[in-house]
């Protein structure tokens, strides 16, 4: 748990496929920012794929780790970007895919209100969600 503005928090970064379901998932405190996460979800990125992610992802070591993986980055540039880079806003409405997989994980209430103290407790039953998305999307 880490202690952002709004208290103590914690960030559930998460890499999903094209259908929603998670491939890796990864916890970090509340305070900390998403792009070092982010560097970590890419090496379970598949060769030739594509990264949606949000604003918080724009960084250049991601955008060039995902480019020697061979794979695109789709991602909004910050506004403190001084040069543009190749955005396709219509590609970018498929990111929907990884808010679905977060309702999903916040319909149970152990999950969304976070009851487990321990950080490796949480994640574990993040996972265990993980894997009835899984069982239930087979």
């Amino acid at each position: 748990m880490g202690r952002s503005r709004g208290g103590l928090t914690t960030k559930i970064h998460a890499l999903v496929d094209a259908e929603g379901r998670p491939i890796h998932l990864l916890l970090t405190a509340g305070q900390a920012g998403d792009a070092p996460a982010g560097r970590e979800l890419l090496s379970r990125l598949a060769t030739g794929g594509i990264l949606l992610a949000d604003r918080a992802y724009d960084t250049d070591a991601i955008r060039a780790e995902t480019a020697q993986r061979g794979a695109f980055a789709n991602v909004p540039p910050r506004v403190i970007r001084k040069r543009t880079f190749a955005f396709s806003p219509w590609l970018y409405r498929q990111r929907n895919q990884i808010e679905r997989f977060f309702n999903r994980i916040k319909q149970m209430r152990g999950l969304a209100t976070r009851y487990d103290r321990r950080p490796e407790n949480f994640l574990a039953a993040i996972k265990l969600a993980a894997t009835r998305i899984w069982i239930n999307a087979l």
